[in-house]
């Protein structure tokens, strides 16, 4: 009997040019041309010509569960599940399938003024997943950290905000302002329009020293594990002490789940994992498996603070729970019920290979980072062997692997197998 044909989505690396290949850079050179030059990382041509190592991007031209295809006809396997979006698989069918009915019947209705039935079935399917009574929905990650920030100030009547050093909540000002994630590079060139609110501490400082801080705050913002700060997990009980002293000065505990959310640990959300609760929690990037809508959910005794709705939102947005986003984000949930009781193996299986292989590794579920001396010449080398993975924390110490929660065991120990070619353990930069 034959082995049966790959699968498209399954596959490992098949590249076929080198990398990036030429439809790639001349779709750069296009890009090069009319974008801003702060967005995308690329390097000139001219420096090209001079022998400089090419690091321009590949370009995507579709993508179906773990595997990318560029413009060339390269397949690679996506380590990075597209920052996180891509839980359920790149393109996964269902979730395609509800976007194109759903784009069929109604595309957008009118957020605070004429609700939708999919926005409503959203919504009472995250609380019935998560245990949490409210919700507020956005169109981005950041949407989610400001719709918090502004329920804990309604809720508490306190302006001060305490984050953490190392945290990434976002760019737009809001988030920013909480963000102690390379401040220099962030947050200095905006410092003047930013307000002075916001306090950060040491992430995983003792709870004792943060006291004084608690009593002058509103809110507490914190990720249970830092994503783009380095994969990093706080000491054991620091979550749940932070909580319980929060609470005893009266401030609200938001916990940004956009990274760690929606079975990236092995479960809806890392607090409901550790049987934290947290007042507020923000989700996004793989909520609806590729299309962009967040969320921020809460306990109905802080969300209530806002009051009803006099016939004027106070927090809404145009496209807030657009019909088709939430259709997709119920069909992603739908899939997640079966695909969440495997992260957690999953993840112990690569971490055991990566570990076994020699490296250090932090993380937790599918949220992993790998220890490595030059992370930025070990990502390029990955992706010339057909791995996508990008880089992590204040000096890119680390390698995130943040795959799809449906890759498959052969790409996983394939991905092993590339790394330690291109990145031996103990090898020095």
């Amino acid at each position: 009997m034959s082995a049966p044909a790959p699968v498209l989505g399954e596959l490992l690396p098949a590249l076929r040019t080198a990398i990036p290949g030429p439809r790639s850079e001349a779709w750069v050179d296009r890009l090069a041309a009319r974008e801003c030059p702060a967005i995308t990382a690329r390097r000139a041509r001219r420096a090209a010509a001079l022998g400089a190592a090419k690091d321009d991007p590949i370009v995507w031209a579709e993508a179906h569960g773990a595997n990318v295809i560029d413009v060339d006809g390269n397949v690679f396997v996506d380590m990075t599940a597209g920052f996180g979006v891509a839980g359920v698989g790149h393109g996964h069918p269902a979730v395609v399938a509800a976007m194109q009915q759903q784009a069929g019947r109604l595309l957008h209705a009118m957020g605070d003024a004429f609700p939708d039935p999919r926005r409503i079935e959203l919504m009472e399917a995250l609380c019935a997943r998560t245990g949490f009574d409210r919700v507020i929905f956005g169109s981005s990650g950041s949407d989610a950290v400001e719709a918090a920030l502004k329920t804990a100030r309604v809720a508490t009547g306190r302006d001060g905000l305490l984050s953490f050093t190392g945290a990434y909540h976002g760019l737009s000002y809001g988030a920013l302002a909480a963000d102690g994630y390379k401040e220099a590079d962030f947050r200095r060139p905006f410092a003047g329009q930013l307000g002075a609110h916001a306090q950060r501490a040491l992430f995983g400082a003792p709870v004792d020293e943060l006291r004084p801080l608690l009593a002058q705050v509103g809110a507490v913002l914190v990720e249970p594990i830092q994503g783009r700060g380095g994969v990093r997990v706080p000491p054991a009980g620091w979550l749940g002490a932070l909580i319980d002293a929060a609470h005893e000065a009266g401030a609200v505990v938001i916990f940004d789940e956009i990274y760690t959310g929606m079975g990236r640990t092995g479960a809806w959300l890392r607090a409901r994992q550790l049987d934290l609760a947290p007042d507020l929690v923000c989700l996004g990037k793989g909520l609806a498996g590729g299309y962009p809508i967040s969320a921020c959910l809460g306990t109905a005794a802080v969300m209530d603070a806002w009051g009803a709705s006099k016939g004027e939102a106070l927090h809404t947005q145009t496209f807030l729970g657009n019909p088709v986003g939430a259709a997709m984000a119920l069909a992603c949930l739908g899939v997640l019920d079966g695909v969440l009781p495997t992260v957690e193996a999953k993840g112990a299986r690569l971490r055991r290979s990566l570990e076994r292989a020699g490296y250090g590794v932090q993380g937790a579920g599918l949220l992993l980072g790998v220890r490595l001396d030059d992370t930025l010449r070990a990502s390029r080398a990955l992706m010339e062997r057909g791995f996508l993975v990008l880089p992590a924390g204040e000096l890119a110490e680390v390698l995130a692997l943040t795959p799809p929660l449906t890759v498959r065991e052969a790409q996983l120990d394939a991905f092993v197998e590339a790394l330690v070619a291109v990145a031996p353990p103990g090898t020095r930069a």
